[in-house]
């Protein structure tokens, strides 16, 4: 769904908005000389272009094939200068970077106290909005200047400034290592998906605390504590224990509503903390807090103060729509939920060019799962076969591998023995592939391929025997993630009653809200 176009200017100036190509337009006029119009040619042929085609650009006849490559990095320079000098006022991060920049200034024309004034009230300002490593980067500079002895500075200046880089240091250090914590984490997810057994339960245990022992989060500030919360939010994902996931979702999301200038600070790390919290959440079945969340997320989003930028409206996209989906899955709201769908696949193109394809994949999943409980088969198999006819999921074999079972249970359901058997067949090939094939996977296909061995007089109570095999898989710490994916039981419920599965899962929703 991404664009695979891999000419870099081409990409930045397609992701340029009407406003920002206008502001290059008049930032160029500039600089406009009849020995530089042609980087300015060169950004209307791209600009006007469908694709990235180099022949089209030499037909212009202006602009000659040796001279491309340099014309191409003058533009591209040209238009991030363009974006720079346009960048919104409030942005503290460019406000403390700008002021840093004219201290340096100062500095370099021997304007010693003016630069060393900026650069303590923006110190300050660093430190108030938890720009630790910037105010940092200016307590160096400040005892660069104050070591030349040229300021005169009152009597305990340098021993102020020392404790202040220690202590700087220090936290920096903290967020460092908490933060490679976490990144290692999710290095570890994607390379062994989550954990198997008990020996691997400890491996994980053992190697998170090894490196957190030593800390006391009792002295974290705000950024200390937000890698603190993500690393754990890592460690208990990766050995499938949700109601620590709640725990320290939930500290990450309330860390940033306790602090609410952070958010439009941090906008990305508030976006995906409310991702994890709601998808803990929805693991836990927690209906009536998920509800509240995703609302008061929708209402912060919707906010004025809230940053507006390309990749943020791509992240809310995908984690709002995601869990509207979700929400109505949980709830067993099928039929209420349909109109969502011509809305996502609209957004999905409106913002192909920042999404990968893994997520496009993973809402034909979840629009699949809608109609299965519409009972409308043939619309969920269409968007499964999607999933299953992609070539590039090598990432995420479980989606795949739920994609192919759903599948299964469709055709199953529309009476198609014949698909079914083909399907039994590459379902079967396909799972025996798989690195970390579990055993509510293994009693699936088992269970489908004997239906069709059971006479009409015994499937139901074939139907209970399976239902009790899964109710004590769903125990299992290590199988229980299974049933988020693919919720088999009400399915098996809806079969033995006679009922709807959207009606099984309404009840239990009610059951469960909390």
């Amino acid at each position: 769904m991404a664009n695979h176009q891999k000419d870099f200017l081409f990409v930045l100036i397609k992701s340029l908005s009407k406003s920002e190509k206008r502001q290059f337009k008049i930032f160029a006029s500039r600089l406009e000389t009849s020995s530089n119009t042609k980087f300015i040619e060169l950004f209307n042929i791209l600009d006007k272009s469908e694709t990235y085609d180099e022949k089209l650009i030499l037909k212009s006849g202006s602009i000659k094939k040796v001279q491309l490559s340099n014309l191409k990095s003058y533009l591209y320079k040209q238009i991030l200068v363009s974006i720079r000098l346009n960048i919104p006022s409030q942005n503290i991060r460019y406000q403390l970077r700008e002021q840093i920049d004219f201290a340096v200034i100062l500095y370099n024309k021997g304007l010693y106290k003016q630069s060393l004034k900026i650069l303590d009230k923006t110190k300050q300002q660093a430190l108030e909005n938890d720009e630790k490593y910037m105010a940092y980067e200016i307590v160096e500079f400040e005892k660069l200047i104050e070591s030349q002895y040229i300021t005169r500075s009152i009597q305990g200046r340098a021993d102020e400034l020392v404790v202040q880089a220690k202590e700087l240091n220090y936290r920096n250090t903290i967020s460092s290592k908490l933060s490679n914590l976490s990144l290692q984490l999710y290095g570890i997810m994607l390379k062994t998906g989550y954990v198997k057994n008990d020996e691997e339960y400890r491996y994980i245990d053992d190697y998170f605390n090894k490196h957190i022992s030593k800390l006391d989060e009792t002295k974290f500030g705000f950024r200390e504590k937000y890698w603190f919360y993500n690393a754990n939010l890592w460690r208990s994902f990766l050995v499938q224990d949700f109601l620590a996931s709640y725990k320290f979702a939930y500290k990450w999301v309330q860390l940033f509503y306790d602090n609410p200038n952070m958010i439009y600070l941090n906008p990305v790390f508030f976006l995906k903390g409310n991702h994890y919290f709601l998808e803990s959440l929805y693991m836990l079945k927690y209906t009536s807090n998920f509800k509240k969340y995703l609302s008061l997320l929708e209402e912060t989003i919707e906010d004025p103060r809230f940053p507006v930028n390309d990749n943020l409206a791509s992240l809310s996209f995908l984690y709002l729509y995601n869990n509207k989906l979700n929400l109505h899955i949980l709830e067993g709201t099928f039929a209420e939920s349909e109109y969502l769908i011509p809305e996502i696949l609209e957004k999905l193109k409106q913002h192909s060019d920042h999404l990968d394809e893994h997520h496009e994949m993973l809402f034909f999943y979840k629009i699949a799962s809608i109609y299965f409980g519409n009972e409308k088969y043939n619309e969920c198999i269409n968007y499964l076969d999607k999933i299953i006819n992609n070539k590039n999921l090598t990432m995420r074999e479980d989606l795949m591998c739920f994609a192919r079972l759903l599948s299964l249970i469709a055709h199953y359901e529309l009476g198609k023995d014949y698909y079914l058997e083909n399907h039994l067949k590459n379902t079967y090939k396909f799972l025996l592939k798989m690195n970390d094939l579990h055993e509510v996977q293994k009693e699936i296909i088992k269970f489908l391929r004997n239906l069709n061995n059971f006479y009409p007089a015994d499937i139901k109570k074939e139907f209970k025997k399976m239902h009790a095999r899964f109710v004590e898989l769903e125990k299992n710490t290590y199988e229980k993630r299974a049933f988020l994916y693919l919720d088999i039981i009400s399915w098996l419920e809806s079969k033995i009653e006679n009922r709807k599965i959207a009606d099984i899962i309404k009840e239990k929703a009610k059951l469960n809200s909390r």
